[in-house]
């Protein structure tokens, strides 16, 4: 095992830490994490098939309101790195990423606890005008994350598959069992929160449609997502919040219905 690919696989995991948190560039994605994973150990065709399999499970873990979600990013580092570094088949893989998403979840709610003291540190250097101050406690709180899963993932690197595996099924059933059980009860509590802040009149009607549409077992994920799209241009395009007035079109209609167009023909 090369000292380098092990730096590297520490580094891709620092940043898969971070990115749960940033959601930018969306390194903490299994099917970008196990990827990277997969080149830094010269092994990308491995990285790519097992981060496609992961990312069908991670599709659904999104953090809703208040809700959690178990984290991907764990998940997809633990899996990468069994997969590419130490020769786990794919879907004992598969099967050793839920476990840890779980773990990582607990991970992320230690390091948010631990982030509250960073706030209240922040804080009291804002009331002292401390700005560099702040900027340096934010950049602390977003390191912890990294480091959540960069110690896991060293440790993981560091010890045999076998040994990973059997402290995994030494967790009692019943801690697992109810972590899944809370871990579903938060997330109906999130959609609750979500679906409380945006319910009014006008969409209501959309949101029992979309519980009609998904009674249709011919209808996939894309072609709800196609259909929910459809139905948001169109409610866009009629509503006179939206397009500036009724039928007669209002400010928008006046102006000449196409504002580029309009500011082209200023341009001219």
């Amino acid at each position: 095992m090369e000292i380098i690919s092990v730096i590297l696989v520490i580094v891709v995991a620092f940043f898969a830490g971070m990115e749960g948190i940033l959601d930018e560039f969306q390194f903490h994605q299994p099917i970008v994490s196990c990827t990277l994973i997969g080149i830094v150990t010269g092994q990308p065709a491995e990285g790519i098939v097992l981060g496609g399999s992961l990312q069908l499970l991670a599709l659904g873990w999104m953090n809703i309101g208040a809700a959690v979600a178990p984290d991907a990013a764990l998940a997809g580092v633990a899996a990468g790195i069994m997969v590419c570094m130490k020769g786990m088949s794919n879907g004992e893989a598969v099967a050793l990423a839920i476990p840890m998403a779980i773990a990582g979840l607990a991970l992320t709610i230690l390091v948010r606890t631990i982030t509250v003291a960073i706030v209240h540190a922040a804080d009291g250097a804002a009331e002292r005008g401390h700005i560099g101050t702040v900027e340096w406690w934010h950049i602390i709180a977003l390191l912890l994350q990294g480091v959540r899963i960069a110690v896991p993932a060293a440790v993981i690197v560091a010890i045999p598959a076998e040994a990973v595996q059997a402290a995994l099924e030494a967790i009692p059933a019943w801690i697992t069992n109810g972590l899944s059980v809370a871990g579903g009860f938060i997330v109906v509590v999130g959609y609750a929160l979500v679906i409380n802040m945006m319910a009014n009149a006008k969409v209501w009607p959309f949101f029992f449609i979309g519980f009609a549409l998904a009674s249709v077992s011919e209808l996939g994920l894309i072609a709800m997502g196609m259909i929910g799209l459809c139905l948001a241009f169109i409610y866009l395009a009629l509503d006179p919040d939206f397009n500036g007035g009724g039928g007669g079109g209002g400010q928008l209609a006046a102006a000449g219905g196409d504002p580029l167009d309009d500011i082209l023909n200023d341009y001219e």
